[in-house]
């Protein structure tokens, strides 16, 4: 009989039947994976399963091609952490829904499981705004990686140069020097400054957001014929709106 406990951050928790639910969890070592939870619907379970939150968690089943049951015990509600934070639930929810409709099932994510361990302590910890909505914004440049749509940011995808870095080709990925952008500028993305751009603008993150969730539509969304998960919509939305 499969069974395996692990460490795991909830990303959903759907109901099922009466008071059941199906939960989503990122796991430390078994990747993205799904269980059955007695109860989940009922209020003490409920509670804790909001998602973000970190939990130890033991999965069991018949066959391992199941969906099985997972036995869940709360470590950590990053979610309450954050309850008089809107800007931050919302980084937080944007943060699962991402992951839980981005990754494939059951496949180790090593270096994500360590990304979003830590930015979910920059986003309960941090005292200012900007110190980790960057952060969130590397997060998301991480995910594109390891779902292998790296961007390449570190030189001009025309001439090779390091200098004077300005834009990013939305169909590339890759950084455009101002002198190479020419008259095709206004048809490329602003590379904010907190991206290794070399031109100061207004509303970096919101600039360094919409970079991000561009790739993320282009290559990950549209490739299954949908729209950018509206947890994350929103929060574009929250930082664009913003001075910072």
């Amino acid at each position: 009989m499969p069974d395996w406990q692990d460490e795991g951050i909830i990303l959903s928790n759907k109901p099922y039947a009466e008071l059941h639910s199906v939960t989503t969890i990122l796991t430390k070592t078994h990747g993205r994976h799904a269980g059955l939870v007695q109860a989940g619907q009922s209020g003490k379970k409920r509670s804790m399963l909001q998602p973000g939150s970190l939990v130890d968690a033991q999965w069991r089943a018949r066959l391992d091609e199941q969906l099985g049951t997972f036995k869940l015990e709360l470590a950590k509600n990053y979610s309450a952490l954050m309850i008089d934070t809107p800007l931050r639930l919302s980084a937080l929810s944007s943060m699962c829904s991402l992951l839980e409709s981005s990754l494939p099932e059951r496949e180790p994510q090593p270096a994500l499981w360590l990304a979003t361990t830590a930015l979910l302590q920059i986003v309960s910890l941090s005292k200012d705004d900007n110190e980790w909505l960057n952060f969130f914004v590397k997060w998301e440049l991480g995910l594109l990686q390891e779902l292998g749509f790296a961007l390449k940011l570190e030189t001009c995808g025309v001439t090779g140069s390091s200098e004077e870095l300005a834009y990013v080709s939305p169909k590339s990925g890759s950084a455009i020097s101002k002198p190479a952008a020419g008259i095709y500028a206004d048809r490329l993305l602003v590379l904010p400054m907190c991206l290794g751009g070399h031109v100061k603008i207004d509303n970096e993150l919101a600039a360094g957001i919409k970079i991000t969730g561009h790739f993320l539509q282009k290559n990950i969304y549209n490739t299954v014929d949908k729209q950018l998960p509206s947890a994350r919509q929103r929060l574009a939305n929250m930082v664009e709106s913003s001075n910072w």
